[in-house]
């Protein structure tokens, strides 16, 4: 069984941890309480690169929310990607680009499990609200493409993080967001990612 070390309110560690659930894989959790007493020691034990999530397969420990994705997906057979060549390589792109992307919502709209916060207005935020919308606006509906992959993964996380500030994108920007807030598989993770918090 795989194991998969994990991080309280670490949006990456949601994004894995849906990727693995996606794909059917059995895996057993190691979560680390971020910004305990003594963290970055108990991370280094389990992470050489002491951040997370990290997938531990026995054979080899794959780091990155993105790297473990793409090797879920070669694990599954491809399903985290559409079909269609031209459909997949847009869809890594997006993944790649909300992997790297996003900074000044990273910033001024700190993640949290419980849903809500306060915004850190900071220039910058609307050219990434008016970028996500664009986005948005392209999924087929209720996902990005025929089938829920990683695309709406990486963004189902983005979605309830724009909800937590009483952000509402417009028009079918909206209702792509609208829909993977309804998603059956971020409510688990927001629910684990709670779970995760109260371990402490």
């Amino acid at each position: 069984m795989f194991r998969l070390i994990c991080g309280t309110e670490s949006t990456w560690s949601l994004r894995a941890w849906m990727c693995a659930h996606l794909v059917g894989v059995q895996f057993e959790e190691q979560v680390i309480q971020l910004g305990a007493p003594g963290y970055k020691v108990e991370l280094r034990k389990h992470s050489e690169t002491g951040l997370v999530p990290v997938l531990d397969t026995v054979e080899i420990q794959i780091h990155d929310s993105l790297a473990i994705g793409e090797y879920l997906n070669e694990l599954s057979g491809g399903i985290l990607y559409p079909v269609d060549r031209r459909e997949r390589a847009r869809a890594r792109s997006l993944c790649a680009e909300l992997h790297s992307g996003f900074p000044v919502l990273r910033e001024g709209c700190p993640f949290s499990s419980a849903g809500k916060g306060i915004m850190r207005q900071s220039a910058g935020m609307e050219r990434e609200l008016l970028r996500l919308e664009a986005i948005f606006t392209g999924a087929r509906l209720p996902f990005m493409f025929d089938r829920a992959g990683m695309v709406d993964v990486f963004y189902a996380i983005m979605a309830y993080r724009l909800e937590g500030y009483n952000i509402s994108l417009p028009g079918k920007a909206g209702e792509y967001q609208q829909s993977l807030l309804d998603w059956d598989m971020l409510k688990a993770a927001i629910a684990r990612a709670r779970g995760w918090k109260n371990m402490a």
